[in-house]
């Protein structure tokens, strides 16, 4: 039996929505992509295998990325939103631990193989980097957490030459924002004020990341991209 190709690419949530079409993005670039998340896995595909693997599981993040010595793309998509139960403070510990520290200990773990290829990190920040979020306190407080931790690992590890960025999407239509596209008043709301007046999909980020990793984005290190349709302009 032949074993897979070393990855040069990790995707974490990447088992549905948007960390699964950025990885799949990758692959149609001839990269090898490691796709990690939790729950069923779908099947392989050219250039792309899936894993499980649990952010919240230090040892087990470690023991994953550390013979990935290849590796020179990390993208961080895992995260979990728990709308109204974000207030109880043991759900609110729940989120940040999975969106934010979750995201610290993938970079921490990766930070070596990076170094020693000159790669790059694009972490999923959002729109709640910016506003808050009334039903969503953890979740809002996790993607300011986001915004600012890419800033200071982008400094902290440029004299590794790597790059660290993040996207921030918009109103994306996933799993996450299915309530939201289901309840008419809000959906409305929230395309009245977004320039393009349609939802966002998970293909749209593809694009940007994908930019953020290449060589043409090689002077761009501690950025924020919006990915929003226009809704952070208004």
């Amino acid at each position: 039996m032949t074993s897979s190709p070393t990855p040069t690419v990790l995707v974490t949530g990447a088992t549905s929505g948007i960390g699964q079409a950025i990885a799949r993005g990758f692959a149609e670039t001839n990269e090898q992509v490691l796709a990690v998340g939790l729950g069923t896995l779908p099947p392989a595909e050219p250039n792309l295998d899936y894993k499980t693997l649990d952010v919240h599981d230090g040892e087990a993040v470690i023991d994953l990325i550390r013979p990935l010595e290849k590796l020179r793309v990390v993208v961080n998509a895992a995260g979990i939103i728990r709308r109204e139960a974000e207030h109880d403070p043991e759900v609110f510990q729940q989120v940040i631990d999975i969106n934010l520290t979750g995201t610290m200990r993938v970079c921490t773990a990766a930070r070596s193989a990076l170094a020693a290829n000159k790669g790059a990190i694009i972490n999923t920040a959002s729109m709640l980097s910016y506003f808050g979020g009334g039903l969503v306190p953890a979740y809002a407080a996790s993607k300011g957490g986001i915004a600012q931790l890419t800033k200071s690992l982008a400094i902290t590890y440029a004299s590794d030459g790597i790059r660290v960025n993040a996207i921030a999407p918009g109103w994306i239509a996933t799993a996450l924002t299915q309530g939201l596209r289901d309840d008419p008043g809000r959906s409305n709301v929230i395309l009245e004020r977004t320039p393009m007046k349609r939802w966002g999909t998970p293909e749209d980020l593809v694009g940007p990341t994908l930019f953020l990793a290449s060589a043409a984005a090689g002077f761009v290190t501690g950025t924020i991209l919006n990915v929003d349709g226009g809704y952070a302009a208004m």
